[in-house]
């Protein structure tokens, strides 16, 4: 790579990890009590999906080892969030459902993140981040693509 383009991806990148970190620690501020946002993104996802999901499966989406997701799954399963019960075709498997209780956690942790996410949208300005979502959108493709 060229030094331009060296310098360019460093940059990109750089303000990419930046902007994560700060949405990362608005959006946890806001969750309610007891809801990590690690619990939220995989709340999010099974209400999204709208089926079960394995912990493989999941850990595999999330790029989490399965000993981290399935430590995230019984946070999830204490706080009556989630169902896991046995798959019935596999035992040696479990399959995860988003419980009515998970969909209401899931629908506050929306409710209390939309404002922080709205505000930030608005003092870029909606037309800047129109324009930046597609870059973005084929940068994740693109980089989920070399695991």
């Amino acid at each position: 790579m060229p030094d331009n383009a060296t310098s360019l991806a460093v940059s990109l990148f750089s303000e990419i990890l930046a902007v994560d970190q700060l949405a990362r620690a608005s959006v946890a501020k806001v969750l309610p009590k007891g809801m990590e946002l690690s619990h939220f993104s995989v709340l999010n996802h099974l209400a999204h999906a709208g089926a079960e999901r394995s912990p493989a499966q999941l850990a595999k989406t999330f790029h989490l080892t399965r000993g981290a997701m399935t430590n995230t799954l019984h946070k999830l399963q204490w706080a009556g969030w989630v169902h896991i019960r046995p798959d019935w075709d596999d035992a040696r498997r479990k399959m995860v459902s988003i419980s009515p209780s998970g969909l209401t956690a899931r629908d506050a942790a929306i409710a209390a993140i939309a404002p922080v996410i709205a505000e930030a949208v608005a003092k870029v300005g909606e037309e800047k981040v129109r324009i930046a979502l597609p870059v973005l959108r084929e940068m994740r493709l693109k980089l989920g693509q070399i695991d």
